[in-house]
């Protein structure tokens, strides 16, 4: 069974993409697309073949550096991700050639979810659109188009420390190709279509971090490429 054939994703992507409709219809603007669960033990936890997949607008953007108050969050969680940057629309059951050719280039990107229940459903989470809250940008223009990943190395900051690192940032996540093949598809399949100009954040390159109560920031950087960094109030 694909992904959108499952009950328990159509009736949660459905929930989702009504409440991106409401919000672009109140004066938002469309920013992307995410994928989430897509590592091997949240797919067997689910039950699920592939990631699933959520929305981006521009009012959950936060630019690199920049503070994000935590108040009221139930459980806040950061994940370094790597943003894939799409050059040209991407159709359903495009190949790997036409994906990675719409790949205008990568940057490092922190998404910040509120996990506000544990993940048991699909539904449930994708109606909730995958706890998201916001994905922190920097500003530098996307570096590599096509994607490529060689040479790498993703180090995640806090408390002034690296706690983590990874030369291999699709090991956690799965392709950055096959993801935006994966993204054209699940879109197709409701409607909708994966443009130009839009960002897909690929998942956690690492283990997602709980932020702690007393933590005041974090950075991701990427090299050779860029990094970013966000604060919390």
């Amino acid at each position: 069974m694909k992904l959108w054939e499952d009950p328990r994703v159509v009736r949660g992507m459905r929930a989702q993409l009504e409440t991106r409709r409401r919000r672009l219809d109140a004066g938002d603007a469309p920013l992307g697309w995410k994928v989430g669960f897509g590592a091997p033990a949240m797919l067997r936890l689910l039950d699920i073949p592939a990631p699933l997949v959520g929305f981006l607008t521009r009012n959950a953007r936060v630019q690199s550096g920049d503070s994000v108050s935590l108040a009221g969050w139930s459980k806040p969680v950061l994940e370094p991700e790597i943003a894939v940057h799409i050059g040209h629309d991407v159709p359903a059951g495009a190949n790997d050639e036409a994906a990675r050719a719409a790949i205008a280039g990568i940057s490092p990107a922190i998404e910040l979810a509120d996990l506000t229940a544990p993940p048991e459903d699909p539904e449930h989470i994708l109606s909730g659109n995958i706890y998201q809250r916001h994905v922190v940008l920097g500003g530098a223009e996307p570096a590599r188009a096509g994607a490529a990943s060689d040479g790498l190395t993703c180090r995640i900051i806090r408390r002034g420390s690296e706690v983590a690192r990874t030369t291999d940032p699709q090991a956690n996540t799965g392709e950055w190709v096959g993801i935006v093949r994966h993204v054209a598809d699940v879109l197709a399949a409701f409607g909708e279509r994966l443009r130009a100009g839009e960002i897909i954040i690929t998942g956690s390159v690492v283990a997602p971090l709980t932020i702690e109560p007393d933590e005041n920031a974090v950075a991701f950087e990427v090299d050779p490429i860029a990094g970013v960094a966000v604060r919390f109030e």
